[in-house]
C-alpha cells in the first residue's frame, strides 16, 4: 500500500514514543511511504521552531525520509475546497503520488467529505492495516 504521511504524524512519530512512532515503523517496515516536499519543508520547520531539534538531528530524520520512502511532488492543485488553505499542497501532494491513504491528525482535512483518497487518523490507519488479512 502507497502511504502519505502528513507533518503531523511524523512530527510525533520524532517527538513522542506512541503510535505515530508505530505507525511510521510500520509504514516503512511494510508498505510505500510517500512524503511530500512541502511535508518535508513544514516538519524541518516544526522541528526547528517548535520542538528545537537540533539541526543534525532534523537532518538525520529527514535522511531517513528521504532513504526509506518516495519524495513526491504535486502536480496540480487538487479539485476540492478545505476550510484550512494550507492543506491543499499536502493533499495535492498525496493525490500527485497516487497514495492509497493519506495518514494525518488534521482534522479539516479527516472531515473532507470529497477527498481525492481516503484520509485517515493514525489509529483509523493502524487499526485498518492490524484487521486486514495477510
Amino acid at each position: 500500500m502507497r502511504v502519505f504521511l502528513d507533518t503531523n504524524v511524523l512530527v510525533s512519530a520524532i517527538a513522542t514514543r506512541g503510535l505515530c512512532t508505530d505507525v511510521l515503523q510500520l509504514v516503512v517496515a511494510q508498505h510505500d511511504l510517500l512524503v511530500g516536499d512541502t511535508v518535508r519543508s513544514e516538519l524541518r520547520r516544526v522541528l526547528r521552531e517548535k520542538i528545537r531539534l537540533p539541526g543534525s538531528l532534523i537532518d538525520e530524520f529527514d535522511a531517513f525520509l528521504v532513504r526509506h520512502g518516495t519524495v513526491v511532488r504535486a502536480s496540480g492543485p487538487p479539485s476540492v475546497t478545505t476550510r484550512d488553505p494550507t492543506d491543499l499542497p499536502v493533499l495535492a501532494e498525496a493525490a500527485s503520488a497516487s497514495a492509497d491513504i493519506l495518514v494525518t491528525g488534521d482534522r479539516d482535512l479527516l472531515e473532507l467529505t470529497a477527498a481525492p483518497l481516503p484520509i485517515m487518523s493514525p489509529r483509523g490507519f493502524w487499526e485498518f492495516v492490524r484487521a486486514r488479512p495477510r
